[in-house]
């Protein structure tokens, strides 16, 4: 499985941006997708996940009620709709795909929200 992310890096505090992560390869063996984020100095953290039986969501709590997750199957693309930006919010943005116990990452994207 590959994964590409991509969308806007820089953005203003209340700004809303959208990531896109489009997967290849064996996509058919994915059972979950998510966004994880890793801000400079800290480990990185779970933002949203989603899977891809149900279209069950789950999002982290600093998100909650700002990130939706969605995901087109046809494209084998998924979606992080972010809104009310913070500059906490500020980190790199990895894709993440599960094929069974196998975890693929994307290369990061930056997002950049300055105050």
């Amino acid at each position: 499985v590959q994964l590409v992310e991509s969308g806007v890096g820089l953005v203003q505090a209340g700004d809303s941006l959208r990531l896109s992560c489009a997967a290849s390869g064996s996509t058919f063996s994915m059972n979950r997708m998510g966004w994880y984020r890793q801000a400079p100095g800290k480990q990185r953290e779970l933002v949203a996940t989603i899977t891809n039986g149900g279209g069950r969501t789950n999002y982290a709590d600093s998100v909650k009620g700002r990130v939706t997750l969605s995901r087109d199957n046809a494209k084998n693309t998924m979606y992080l709709q972010m809104n009310s930006l913070k500059p906490d919010d500020t980190a790199v943005y990895y894709c993440n795909a599960l094929a069974g116990f196998r975890s693929y990452w994307g290369q990061g994207t930056q997002v950049t929200v300055s105050s």
